[in-house]
């Protein structure tokens, strides 16, 4: 059975729409590596539209000369939940129609190893509410937007995480790791 693992860039007030303001921030390359080491037991990806949308003409053009994690995005069987699409034209990619928990459920028994998830706000949030997540790295910048779309919406309720790991970096980045208790 596969196991979902989300990747997150938020601010220190849980805001992940339009991530545009980490561009102030130097990429340090621990973070890289963090990210890498999250993709290396993965077997699939698993995007929203939006997400799919935005790396499919960033990713599907890239070689591994241009970027280490080319080969990742453009091999790995890629999974987008939609309701407004119908077919992906990004090379081993599978649309599953509009967000349902049992069709992730059933994802997660066919993929053997990871399944990754990067960006993908409201579909994060959505496996959060029904519990589909079992591992969520959070790099926190440290920037309060005010607004924009929160990870953890105020009507969600109280969500309770086990942290799993910590690291800091250079530039005030944090990476949280947390899993369900």
């Amino acid at each position: 059975m596969g196991t979902i693992g989300v990747h997150e860039f938020i601010t220190i007030d849980g805001i992940m729409s339009e991530p545009t303001w980490t561009m102030d921030y130097p990429f340090d390359p621990k973070m890289g590596e963090a990210i890498g080491g999250m993709m290396a037991n993965c077997e699939a990806i698993l995007l929203g539209r939006t997400t799919y949308e935005g790396f499919a003409p960033a990713w599907s053009t890239r070689t591994a000369d241009d970027d280490p994690g080319a080969p990742f995005f453009n091999d790995t069987p890629k999974y987008v939940v939609s309701g407004t699409m119908t077919h992906a034209d990004w090379r081993n990619s599978t649309v599953l129609g509009p967000y349902r928990p049992e069709t992730i459920r059933q994802l997660k028994d066919r993929v053997a190893g990871g399944i990754y998830v990067s960006g993908s706000g409201r579909l994060v949030r959505a496996m959060l509410a029904d519990g589909l997540v079992d591992e969520l790295h959070l790099f926190v910048f440290p920037l309060a937007l005010g607004g924009g779309l929160r990870l953890f919406p105020e009507a969600a309720g109280p969500a309770k995480l086990a942290l799993a790991g910590c690291e800091s970096y250079d530039s005030g980045v944090v990476h949280l790791t947390y899993t369900a208790p």
